[in-house]
């Protein structure tokens, strides 16, 4: 904001007073209780009751409901979320008053440079469940960590965790380059793909930004862990002076790898070697291949951070999953309903492609694209993931942010996809799978969006 003259760190320290607009969202209720812990005085609004808001007040946090500029008062400071703009009545009014004005992410960068490790979680994909196995790692070696997470992670019962020890986790997005405002003392670099398009110019834009995230990471005591099987991550880092540590399935030439791979009923074993020696072996709860990468990931992070190998073997033998990361939500019909957060083609693809590995007779796909502009630009590549299902139902898009400019429809793609079904809303959604519904059917609800509630409800109904 033009607004900020001063950086965001001269103002947390204790005493000052912040005002969070959108207090109760996922990474601002944490955000909101670590400032406090700091002797910050804290208060904040948001735009409906829920139970992270009734959470943030019985820590003694005050929260308005709705937006209005007086919910300001005294505030020395404001932090508002991405999806909060300028036109916000808060906004206006700090603008107005001369109070400063700050993003989430500078926020978070300004309280992570405290820590002594901040472990930054980035990638197209795999961001929630990588972060959520480094939480379950770093718990099991008892280090206490601070934690925020994209997503609800069953050991926390939330998708944060307030720590007192030296290390912070968080997951690190790059949509409108918010990771650069971290400061990353370990820097995961998943993969890079074609996405938000609707922000970055085309792949080479986004390669160029995770470079610069890569940057962000001290040149003699940090490390940026990466992803050797990901060619575009490779371009992207090529020629980087800062400590690289690659993990890959297979290849010989990077630092970490997996070994001795077997699968028992869709879940895979195997060996983490690094440096040629066995750190690990794992015995996974969660399938597919992609798991395995992030397992890799996670450990990877853990060795460069001097944990031992035990605690990666004892963290991920007990991770099952983040919420809306392939989570089991009930059976209907003698058919089981899973729910999944994928939204780009490469996740669809590799949740399907576990998906048909588990054994069941068909595999029934209610998929709800996330945002026009990735519809749009990714189409062919979405049609390709979707012929995977036996059934693809087709849920109108999710516009999020967007409004329909380019006049694209979920119809569009259905009218691609062999067997597909198109439903113009949620409980045309829940109709098509209470009609499709047998024994030995994996059904799966899947997007960003809010495709999950089609399973919610279906579940919910009186079977008879």
């Amino acid at each position: 904001m033009m607004n900020n003259p001063k950086p965001i760190s001269e103002f947390l320290v204790p005493g000052k007073r912040a005002h969070l607009v959108g207090i109760g969202g996922v990474s601002m209720c944490p955000l909101a209780e670590v400032l406090a812990g700091k002797g910050l005085l804290v208060q904040g609004s948001d735009m409906t009751e829920s139970d992270s808001v009734k959470h943030l007040r019985s820590k003694g946090i005050s929260v308005a409901i709705g937006h209005n500029a007086e919910n300001l008062g005294d505030c020395d400071f404001v932090i508002r979320t991405a999806a909060v703009h300028d036109g916000n009545p808060e906004i206006a009014g700090a603008i107005a008053r001369g109070i400063p004005v700050y993003e989430r992410a500078q926020a978070w960068g300004a309280l992570m440079r405290k820590y002594p490790n901040a472990l930054c979680v980035s990638g197209t994909h795999g961001k929630t469940t990588t972060t959520s196995m480094c939480t379950h790692i770093f718990m099991a070696a008892e280090q206490d960590p601070t934690v925020m997470i994209g997503g609800t992670l069953p050991l926390l019962h939330s998708g944060y965790r307030v720590g007192h020890g030296d290390t912070i986790i968080l997951e690190s997005c790059e949509y409108c380059n918010s990771f650069l405002s971290f400061y990353p003392t370990v820097a995961v670099i998943l993969n890079v793909e074609a996405d938000h398009l609707d922000f970055f110019k085309d792949l080479g834009d986004i390669q160029h930004s995770f470079r610069s995230f890569a940057e962000l990471v001290p040149q003699e005591t940090g490390h940026v862990v990466a992803n050797y099987d990901n060619a575009s991550a490779r371009t992207a880092l090529n020629g980087l002076d800062r400590p690289l540590f690659w993990f890959s399935l297979h290849d010989p030439k990077a630092d970490c790898r997996a070994e001795h791979i077997t699968w028992t009923d869709g879940l895979p074993s195997f060996d983490i070697v690094i440096h040629g020696e066995v750190y690990a072996h794992v015995e996974l709860k969660v399938g597919g291949e992609h798991n395995i990468c992030n397992a890799l990931a996670a450990a990877s992070a853990a060795y460069v951070l001097g944990l031992p190998g035990s605690a990666v073997e004892t963290g991920l033998a007990g991770f099952t999953g983040a919420g809306r990361r392939f989570e089991y939500k009930g059976e209907y019909h003698g058919a089981k309903v899973y729910d999944d957060y994928a939204h780009h083609p490469d996740e669809l693809h590799a949740l399907l492609t576990m998906a048909r590995q588990l054994g069941y007779q068909r595999l029934v796909v209610a998929f709800q694209p996330h945002t026009y502009s990735r519809t749009a630009k990714l189409f062919d590549r979405f049609v390709e993931e979707l012929k995977l299902a036996d059934v693809a139902v087709l849920a109108e898009i999710y516009a999020a942010r967007e409004q329909n400019t380019m006049g694209i429809s979920s119809a569009d793609l259905a009218r691609n996809i062999p067997g597909s079904v198109y439903c113009s809303t949620l409980d045309k959604v829940t109709a098509q799978l209470r009609e499709l519904a047998r024994p030995g059917d994996l059904i799966l609800t899947v997007g960003a969006g809010d495709i999950y509630r089609a399973g919610e409800k279906l579940l919910s109904e009186t079977e008879g």
